[in-house]
């Protein structure tokens, strides 16, 4: 296929795309302000730079880079893609010790990357960022950080992601509980379990992974879930030497890394709304997962009551032994109220706990939140989205020129490498951005009839999957929009932002009129 001979060719070809802007050597490129420095905003500034835009400024609230990888430290954090697929295509790694990499390793292998690729000394750490507002006049964002600081860009892109802001649901009497409490994204690995009662509430695919470290060291482990999830087990493995010794030699690390994407990619049969495949996992899984009902894990914890697909499918080898444990209990009862000592659930049951732990994710669909950005006519990103959010392609929304979003609404994946997709969106940006470059001064803003089409588009594909089936997920809004996945193959998104670019926006020349005002 024709996607498999962009697998790894993105570098090369935002290089060569310099010679694009050649016949205007006195024009300076567009300024660029990059918000985050996780893995969308480090590979956007070095698409950027290898296109020949260098004037760019990543700000960043947290002390380093790593976005999600350096938040997410807690005790069995990895990756659920393989981890030469979860990498760049233009800087692979045959070091990676596993198939499935630990938070630790991906974190340095995005650490390296920022030293690689010099993305350091634009990085500007420790800088929370208020707002941004276009200036129609002079065609440029106003970034505004706390403390007063303002950063002006032309271009102006949103990195921040769909994971990162961690979410305690408001459970009530919480502020009164006496003992321990934390979020599995800013874990406390001062804090021991030895001889703890521990409350896990949440089991996403955070507590999949922490909780049987947990469960083995605390007393005992109390995990209280509202549904169950499906978990496949994880077929990891660490590498053997003269297996990485071959991942050295470009071809065979470029084979390899495609055959996990073309695997992965077959997956997306089970997200469909009606999926012979799904049917025949359910067969086959369902009387397995009976296998390990007991009387502290009763078969609603266990057996899921919606389709595989609906919510994240999980993988672990460890989770349903660490629950099986005699000194582990999974309640389902919904929680009534977190007391000075421990939780009381709806049917009356107070337990007492020293350490609670949320395993209950982030605020998924509230994309860009806190931060207020203002576009044409004192337009409210936000307001735009009060129905949901929603960009062409996840990246831009009329009445925002020259602004871009990376990983943001409809770009997430549940079968697939975000990795992937986040190299399309930049690949994207940068002909965009170059057009800018181009033309000269002035904006770029998205044509209402392409975001009517996409969003159309978008509502047709997402009917015809899974994610709209009767469960709750952090796919989508509570009145059931889904506002966080892509709703197809990664190939047709390749498609599409291969097909569109700069004919998607309209450019309006600094100092003219739109010809839609």
């Amino acid at each position: 296929m024709a996607v498999m001979s962009e697998l790894g060719t993105d570098l090369d070809r935002w290089r060569r795309r310099r010679s694009a802007v050649a016949h205007r050597p006195t024009t300076a490129p567009p300024r660029v302000v990059v918000l985050g420095a996780g893995m969308s905003g480090m590979c956007a500034a070095i698409g950027l730079r290898a296109a020949g835009i260098n004037d760019i400024t990543i700000l960043e609230r947290a002390d380093g880079v790593g976005g999600t990888w350096r938040d997410n430290h807690y005790p069995g954090s990895a990756c659920d893609v393989p981890s030469h697929l979860y990498s760049f295509s233009f800087a692979p790694n045959p070091e990676w010790t596993q198939k499935y990499a630990p938070q630790s390793e991906i974190l340095e292998y995005f650490e390296a990357i920022a030293r690689r690729y010099s993305l350091l000394p634009i990085c500007r750490f420790g800088v929370e960022v208020e707002s941004a507002e276009f200036d129609a006049d002079r065609a440029l964002w106003k970034v505004r950080c706390a403390g007063g600081d303002v950063v002006e860009a032309e271009v102006f892109i949103a990195a921040t992601g769909q994971l990162n802001r961690p979410f305690i649901p408001p459970i009530g009497g919480l502020d009164s509980f006496e003992g321990t409490t934390f979020h599995s994204a800013r874990w406390d690995h001062g804090h021991s379990f030895e001889g703890e009662r521990v409350a896990v509430i949440g089991n996403g695919a955070s507590a999949v992974q922490f909780v049987p470290h947990v469960a083995a060291a605390a007393e005992s482990l109390t995990l209280f879930q509202r549904s169950a999830n499906w978990i496949m087990p994880k077929p990891d493995r660490v590498f053997r030497p003269w297996e990485r010794r071959a991942f050295r030699i470009p071809v065979i690390e470029r084979t390899y890394r495609i055959s996990i994407w073309a695997r992965l990619e077959s997956r997306f049969t089970l997200m469909r709304r009606r999926s012979w495949l799904r049917d025949l996992v359910t067969r086959l899984a369902v009387p397995k997962l009976e296998q390990v009902v007991r009387p502290n894990l009763p078969r609603d914890a266990v057996v899921p009551d919606y389709p595989i697909g609906c919510k994240r499918i999980l993988i672990s080898n460890d989770w349903y032994p660490a629950l099986l444990r005699p000194t582990s209990l999974t309640i389902t009862t919904p929680i009534r109220r977190i007391s000075p000592t421990g939780i009381e659930t709806a049917d009356g049951v107070h337990r007492e706990f020293d350490t609670i732990i949320f395993g209950t994710g982030f605020e998924t669909t509230k994309f860009l939140t806190p931060i207020t950005v203002t576009g044409i006519d004192g337009a409210d990103l936000h307001e735009t989205w009060r129905s949901g959010a929603s960009a062409h392609l996840g990246m831009s929304v009329p009445g925002f020129p020259n602004c871009f979003i990376l990983y943001g609404p409809n770009t997430n994946l549940g079968h697939n490498s975000i990795i992937f997709m986040t190299e399309r969106q930049v690949d994207y940006v940068v002909r965009c951005v170059q057009d800018l470059w181009q033309r000269g001064p002035g904006r770029l803003d998205l044509r209402p009839e392409v975001m009517v089409a996409s969003e159309q588009r978008t509502a047709e594909l997402a009917a015809d999957t899974v994610w709209l089936a009767s469960c709750d997920s952090w796919y989508k809004t509570a009145d059931g929009k889904l506002t966080n996945n892509w709703p197809a193959r990664t190939t047709a998104y390749w498609r599409a932002t291969t097909d569109g670019g700069p004919q998607d926006f309209t450019y309006t020349e600094l100092g003219a009129t739109p010809a839609n005002a």
